[in-house]
């Protein structure tokens, strides 16, 4: 069973010893640096995921200018998870080291002209190359789940991350039902070529707003901004050594390669669903547009109840709740993924499609939900480490099976994908914590931690009261 936090009185949320907020109210719009931390982060982020995924709905308009082979629609598609590759493993020690409000900050603001630069691209090539960069911009996601669980203490921190990443996440579907209406709009008075390349404007401007109110109005700790927390033991925490701390972890690779194969697809699928119904089923752009938006706004409900299941199943069974429930939610998606590539009707993709994103996003708040126990002191690392392991499973998949370079069809390569979930979930059973055991066996019988005992982040949350 995992204990859960105590709880000490205050103005605004009920907090345990490190000033950590043991509530998650996300309808809240209290002015407690925990919730405006929240607001902050999931919106942010979702600009990003709405700026990276604003390309595919307008594809058949772009296809037409830029003389778009498929092996060019393929790179660029694998060139936009690329960019966060290494972009995300980047942002974890760049959190450890500078906190979560400047990285993302940082990151949002440098890669929104990337998106501007859609607007001027005239080859292939560079079509490719503003894609890769903009891919860069979801680092975020990794300062997201950063500034998470420093605000939210453990018994809520799972749901937390999984709203915050979930709210976010609807960014990728919201931009495929927006942006064809943005272009048709504008199309209204510009000829199609100048309409799409305008209508780029919209979501540069988005991402950059949300960086700015980040940086203005955003705290990243409970007690403080992490630089000035940082200045009362400057000798802590070195870049190698935040980032070989990390890595020695084994458990950070194992949930790499588990969110490789649910949100790494996720990505994979939004990237490659509205033109699989265009030209699969014959739909118009605008109606597959309107189906593959399904898929990634069903995030606002599928990865907080992932979050929400692997609190509750951590509060009733501790970490072996928290890791069977992965296991289990892992390959279910992964038989409705095999099975949306073998149906042959419109309505009936439709249906099981809307089944596959609730369990593969379900996942994704589910391994986020193990992430904050593996280690607290290089917490940016092991975030890092997942999420990367996400845009490399985006890579992976979508050169493989979907980058129009061999003969596979698109429901070939998408009943793959989920035969390859299925594989992917096995090495959950080996994940193992001491003090609180693992999938198939309970906890040691001399209890120790597994992680440092002195946490640097607990450390500085102390030193300082909880004023700003």
């Amino acid at each position: 069973m995992e204990e859960s936090p105590s709880k000490t009185s205050a103005a605004a949320a009920a907090v345990d010893s490190l000033h950590r907020s043991t509530e998650f109210r996300p309808f809240s719009l209290s002015p407690s640096p925990h919730m405006l931390a929240f607001h902050l982060a999931w919106l942010s982020l979702f600009s990003c995921f709405f700026s990276t995924f604003s390309v595919p709905p307008l594809l058949p308009a772009i296809r037409r200018d830029l003389h778009l082979s498929d092996a060019d629609v393929g790179a660029a598609g694998a060139a936009a998870f690329a960019g966060s590759v290494l972009s995300r493993l980047a942002m974890g020690p760049a959190c450890d080291l500078f906190g979560p409000r400047a990285a993302s900050a940082a990151v949002s603001l440098a890669t929104a002209p990337a998106v501007l630069s859609l607007a001027f691209v005239s080859s292939p090539a560079a079509f490719v190359a503003a894609r890769f960069l903009i891919g860069l911009s979801l680092a975020n996601f990794v300062a997201c789940q950063f500034w998470m669980t420093s605000m939210f203490a453990g018994n809520v921190v799972g749901v937390a991350n999984a709203v915050a990443a979930g709210w976010a996440n609807v960014g990728s579907g919201l931009t495929q039902l927006l942006m064809p209406l943005i272009y048709s709009l504008l199309a209204t008075r510009l000829p199609s070529s100048t309409a799409w390349r305008a209508a780029f404007a919209v979501p540069a401007v988005f991402q950059a707003g949300t960086a700015i109110l980040v940086l203005a109005f955003g705290q990243d700790l409970p007690c403080g901004k992490y630089q000035r927390i940082r200045k009362h033991d400057p000798s802590v925490n070195s870049l190698a050594t935040v980032l070989f701390g990390g890595l020695r972890n084994y458990r950070g690779w194992i949930l790499g390669l588990t969110y490789a194969f649910c949100f790494g697809v996720e990505l994979t699928t939004d990237n490659i669903i509205a033109e699989y119904f265009y030209k699969r089923f014959g739909v118009d752009m605008a109606a597959a547009g309107t189906i593959a938006a399904s898929f990634g706004l069903a995030n606002v409900v599928s990865r907080p109840a992932g979050g929400i299941a692997s609190d509750a199943m951590g509060r009733r069974f501790g970490m072996r709740g928290r890791l069977w429930s992965l296991w289990a939610v892992m390959t279910v998606a992964g038989v409705l993924c095999f099975w949306l590539g073998r149906i042959n009707t419109l309505w009936g993709s439709i249906m099981v499609m809307c089944c596959f994103s609730f369990f593969v996003q379900a996942a994704s708040g589910l391994t986020f939900g193990v992430v904050p126990f593996v280690s607290t002191r290089y917490l940016g690392v092991i975030s890092g480490m997942t999420g990367s392991g996400g845009t490399i499973g985006a890579v992976f998949t979508q050169y493989l099976l979907f980058s129009g370079t061999n003969n596979m069809s698109t429901q070939s390569g998408i009943s793959i994908m989920g035969l390859m979930m299925i594989i992917c979930a096995l090495p959950i059973t080996l994940l193992y914590f001491p003090n609180s055991g693992g999938m198939l066996c309970g906890a040691s019988t001399q209890i120790q931690s597994y992680d440092e005992p002195n946490d640097h982040l607990d450390q500085y949350q102390n030193l300082l009261p909880s004023t700003t």
